[in-house]
């Protein structure tokens, strides 16, 4: 097995959205912000090739589907499809993925599914399942005001025309394990799909935005983007646990600087993040 981060597409938000309420003070030495308030997002997927050939990509990042104003306004760079590129620079074309997995639908982890073709998205991955919670896919469809601009619906109707959508029960059993299986996190967004890769070094939780970088490991550090956010911190905090009785690590898909981390606990007894290399962990 081998396992891959491909970075896709940066982006720039504002830094008191991403921190909720968190004070400033306290946040820009984390993530240093620009003169508009903005911090650096990654836009990270990983690519895992297994023993038996499937190759498995866990979301595609933000893409490029955006015009040039919303690119302006979520700070997205380059101007090209990365993800597509990167993945080219190993040897893959999004043509020989087999599985997509979305840990929910909003652009920021959904949009590199696409590629515009004369102003005209145009579904990638041809060949690829693409798995979607069964709760955040009804959300996506029929999102609430707070959330409805996070959300792409001519995304949602590629994927649903597609013929390989498949829609992951509340119980997460899927047809990827006994190496991948699925568990749900509501404080986010509802249905947002934790995917868990059984290892020989421990579990690698696909964390997605319930801990969308390193600084959020931190129990109370939530995001404005949340929708519940002391859901989100029980949540957090039982996850948390668990990885550490198990000697568990998380993937980052936000942060711009660690991919993964193993989970410990410091002097006070605090949960922190250790960065490790993904090689480390097969």
């Amino acid at each position: 097995m081998r396992l891959h981060a491909i970075e896709g597409n940066q982006q720039r938000l504002d830094g008191g959205a991403m921190y909720g309420n968190a004070p400033r003070d306290l946040w820009k030495s984390w993530s240093p912000p620009d003169e508009r308030n903005r911090i650096t997002l990654a836009c990270r997927a990983l690519l895992v090739e297994t023993d038996d050939g499937r190759r498995l990509l866990f979301e595609t990042g933000i893409g490029n589907f955006f015009d040039d104003k919303l690119k302006e306004r979520f700070g997205v760079t380059p101007p090209e499809h990365v993800l597509l590129a990167n993945l080219q620079k190993i040897g893959i074309g999004h043509e020989q993925i087999d599985a997509v997995v979305l840990s929910h639908l909003h652009f920021d982890h959904a949009g590199g599914l696409v590629e515009m073709v004369d102003g005209t998205p145009r579904l990638l991955f041809p060949k690829a399942r693409f798995y979607v919670g069964r709760t955040q896919w009804a959300r996506a469809r029929q999102p609430h005001p707070r959330d409805k601009a996070s959300y792409i619906p001519a995304i949602n109707d590629l994927l649903e025309r597609s013929g390989r959508l498949t829609l992951v029960a509340d119980d997460g059993r899927p047809d990827l394990s006994p190496l991948v299986t699925f568990s749900f996190s509501h404080g986010h967004t509802p249905g947002l799909l934790l995917s868990t890769l059984h290892l020989p070094s421990g579990p690698l939780v696909f964390v997605s935005d319930l801990i969308p970088a390193a600084p959020w490991v931190r129990t109370a550090i939530t995001m404005g983007y949340d929708r519940f956010p002391e859901q989100l911190i029980d949540e957090k905090r039982a996850l948390l646990e668990d990885l550490v009785a198990r000697n568990g690590a998380l993937f980052f898909t936000h942060d711009p600087e660690v991919v993964a981390a193993r989970l410990i606990r410091d002097p006070k007894g605090q949960i922190t993040a250790q960065p490790i290399a993904l090689a480390t962990l097969v």
